[in-house]
């Protein structure tokens, strides 16, 4: 377990670093109000995991040592919309199309709710 824990926090700690500098090089290239970097990041994460996903699903043989570093770690410290995505493809590929729906429309009503509950918490305090 210790050892799983290092990897994904390895990975995540990389994953993070690269958020960071991809979206402080987009706001300081493209100073506008649109947030190109968090667009970036996430469309390029969602990429990314795609392909480690598919390179673990041809090659079964790829030691889950890789799986937790590059997609818990790096794709998750990245950015956890490519999780999101990921497990979105994963209930259309089960012909759970109900769920497919329940599940985008909860994270992203459910998810911009809970922000504006908590930034309204915070103000009150």
């Amino acid at each position: 377990m210790i050892k799983n824990l290092l990897l994904v926090g390895l990975g995540g700690g990389l994953g993070s670093m690269a958020r960071y500098l991809c979206q402080r090089w987009f706001s300081i290239a493209f100073p506008n109000h649109f947030p190109w970097g968090t667009l970036v990041v996430n469309v390029s994460g969602c990429l990314l995991i795609g392909i480690f996903w598919g390179i673990g699903l041809k090659q079964i043989a790829v030691n889950e040592n890789w799986k937790l570093f590059l997609l818990t770690g790096i794709c998750g410290g990245y950015t956890t919309f490519s999780a999101f995505t990921l497990e979105s493809i994963g209930l259309l590929r089960e012909e759970r199309t109900g769920l497919f729906f329940a599940y985008i429309l909860a994270s992203v009503v459910v998810g911009l709710l809970a922000t504006y509950v908590g930034i309204r918490i915070s103000s009150y305090t």
